[in-house]
């Protein structure tokens, strides 16, 4: 499987030009999965935002970059559906666009699902993650990112080996400072980045970072390792 992971999606040319990249073929010939499960486990996510993530209302959005299709998948629905008819859809996307919200409850749906397990047999399928949808791909978030009462940690999928700070100085709180407490609690080399920054995994498995804005790496015990712009 082939990841994106962003803050806050495709917000610049350089994001788009990875995704078309790691696609390849043009957008306007893949087809898609649109995944809004993390949002129910957000207190401040609900019915009006996953539709907003669902409608797409601009070309800033994962849904309305200009797909062939787009379809709606629901992890907490697959439980109750034979796997035999869910997996054909899953492995007939060319990409899963996997929103934001809490990313230790999207983690616990994908194990629940059955989803967890298909993905390492999704090799040409691309993973573009917003915020948690991105943190679920990780070993675990912190426990300041966890807002979903009924996870027992914060530990998530461990896809990849590195965490991911997001929302840098989005919100008054998404601040270096506190990324710098929050890489101690984490205990993983990490990423910080803003919503003009994506981190790509493509075949050969390592982290290149795309970027139009800010990003640190941190690591703890240290100072930051790099800050760009």
């Amino acid at each position: 499987m082939k990841l994106l992971l962003t803050s806050g999606g495709v917000t610049n040319a350089s994001i788009r030009a990875e995704l078309d990249r790691q696609l390849g073929k043009p957008v306007s010939a893949c087809h898609a999965l649109a995944i809004p499960t993390a949002q129910w486990g957000h207190p401040l996510c609900g019915p009006d935002s996953a539709r907003r993530f669902v409608a797409a209302g601009s070309d800033r959005d994962l849904t309305g970059l200009g797909w062939a299709s787009v379809g709606l998948l629901e992890l907490t629905a697959l439980p109750s559906i034979p796997a035999e008819r869910w997996t054909s859809w899953i492995r007939d996307a060319d990409a899963l666009l996997v929103d934001g919200g809490d990313a230790t409850y999207l983690a616990h749906w994908m194990r629940e699902s059955g989803l967890a397990d298909l993905l390492p047999t999704l090799d040409d399928t691309v993973w573009v993650g917003i915020s948690a949808g991105s943190m679920a791909m990780t070993p675990r978030i912190g426990h300041d990112f966890v807002e979903w009462a009924g996870a027992a940690d914060d530990s998530t999928l461990g896809i990849v080996d590195f965490a991911i700070y997001p929302h840098l100085d989005v919100f008054p709180s998404n601040t270096v400072a506190h990324a710098e407490r929050w890489v101690e609690d984490v205990g993983l080399p990490a990423y910080v980045i803003d919503d003009e920054t994506a981190i790509a995994i493509g075949d050969d498995g390592i982290p290149h970072v795309i970027s139009e804005g800010r990003w640190i790496e941190l690591r703890p015990g240290q100072h930051r390792t790099a800050s760009h712009r």
